[in-house]
């Protein structure tokens, strides 16, 4: 069990705010992480994983881990960025986290990079790079894995792939998960729980049929033109137009709800 009491001011995509979180994950549990960008979900992230300071408390299978070293936490972490040393091979990012040849080769079997393990990460596709970083987190048998939107930019097709990956290696571990994401499909797919985040908030959670199974959807998307009576949106990857009130005033690239009823 994880009980997160914290609070911290951070500054958002909207200025100041309070990351205040109340929040209890099960062992074991997939929890997904939801909600706008600046809303404090990958603070939560590195919080949790003692690479930031907050007020509160955080409590691990009833241990207090406000002082517990970083290096202690068992924790697996996957960057945005990956984060994978340059001048090491495939295998050597795996090993520089425990010199465990035999647990690197499973996980590199698993996520089927064992014919990739001499090569350097400047030679690797970004799917081929989120499988390292995904491989070599499991490297010190973490307790919790944080995923901070680990498959953000990818092709269809290695989605699926990643999706697979991280659900196998979440119950080969026996690990707690907490992944942001913003894509209803992974978190469908792949969480047991989900929680969405506003301005440092949790603002609904539930189970994944709970939280977007709604007679009204509330969409955002960004403003990419503007004319006379009507607006081009994206929203995710689809672009959609909508007709707007004359009276109404848009900017391009601003950021826009939609209220959709179905």
């Amino acid at each position: 069990m994880i009980a997160l009491k914290i609070n911290k001011a951070l500054c958002g995509a909207k200025g100041e705010m309070n990351l205040e979180v109340d929040l209890k994950i099960k062992q074991g549990e997939f929890l997904a992480i939801s909600g706008e960008s600046g809303a404090g979900k990958s603070t939560l992230l590195r919080i949790l994983a003692g690479l930031e300071k907050a007020d509160g408390e955080v409590i691990v299978n009833g241990q207090n881990w406000k002082d517990v070293p970083v290096q202690q936490r068992q924790i697996g972490f996957v960057f945005q960025d990956f984060g994978l040393f340059e001048n090491m091979s495939v295998e050597q990012n795996l090993l520089f986290v425990s010199n465990n040849k035999e647990l690197a080769n499973e996980l590199l079997n698993i996520t089927q990079l064992s014919e990739l393990k001499r090569r350097k990460p400047n030679t690797l596709s970004g799917g081929q790079k989120q499988r390292v970083a995904l491989a070599r987190a499991f490297m010190n048998y973490p307790k919790i894995l944080l995923l901070d939107e680990p498959l953000s930019a990818l092709n269809h097709e290695m989605r699926l792939k990643l999706q697979n990956d991280i659900l196998a290696l979440h119950q080969r571990f026996g690990c707690t998960t907490l992944m942001i994401s913003h894509d209803a499909s992974d978190i469908y797919r792949m969480a047991s729980h989900i929680i969405v985040m506003e301005l440092g908030k949790v603002i609904k959670e539930g189970t994944a049929k709970e939280v977007f199974s709604t007679n009204t959807s509330h969409l955002n998307g960004e403003v990419l033109e503007v004319q006379k009576d009507k607006i081009v949106v994206l929203i995710g990857q689809q672009l959609i137009e909508l007709k707007v009130s004359k009276d109404k005033q848009f900017n391009i690239g601003e950021r826009v709800e939609i209220q959709a009823n179905f």
